[in-house]
């Protein structure tokens, strides 16, 4: 469980069985098929399933930005905390203890309840500008990538559902 205060959550439902949704959100390689910033993730760890310790690292769109980050704790079918562990922007150091909580809930037959919790301490100004800036935008690519995991879970849940025109 995190121990900095929590300063933002998103979550979503999605028309898939809670094994479904944990098999797919489990799978590494597939994070840049939902996440709009990622284009490719690399498992440094030689580990494709989340597992306590596992780290990937993201590489976003444009080339340019990378992030480390690393699963600190895994409860099966329930929960997973992962940690920021580094990156190019400077959020790591700025942010040492962030975290992010993944909580998924069986919603009924056949759908599930998929819900972010970010966690950090605010210590000193530019932590505290960071925070004001850009907490607003993070919450909303949080809540973009919910979207997009749900479309691609739900799609892969019916099988003779054609993708739209983006792909999605």
């Amino acid at each position: 469980m995190p121990t900095a205060p929590l300063r933002f959550r998103q979550a979503v439902t999605i028309d898939a069985p809670l094994e479904a949704v944990w098999e797919y959100g489990s799978d590494l390689s597939r994070i840049s098929e939902f996440h709009p910033r990622v284009d490719k993730v690399e498992l440094i760890d030689g580990r494709s399933q989340r597992a306590a310790g596992v780290g990937y690292k993201c590489h976003l769109r444009g080339g340019r930005h990378t992030c480390v980050e690393r699963d600190v704790e895994v409860v099966p079918m329930e929960r997973i905390v992962t940690a920021l562990s580094e990156d190019t922007f400077g959020v790591a150091r700025l942010l040492p203890d962030y975290q992010v909580e993944t909580i998924l809930k069986r919603e009924g037959v056949g759908r599930t309840r998929i819900e972010f919790r970010h966690y950090y301490s605010i210590r000193g100004w530019k932590a505290r500008l960071f925070h004001w800036i850009a907490g607003r935008r993070i919450a909303k690519e949080s809540q973009a990538t919910l979207n997009a995991m749900k479309r691609a879970i739900e799609c892969l849940a019916e099988p003779n559902a054609a993708p739209d025109r983006r792909g999605m």
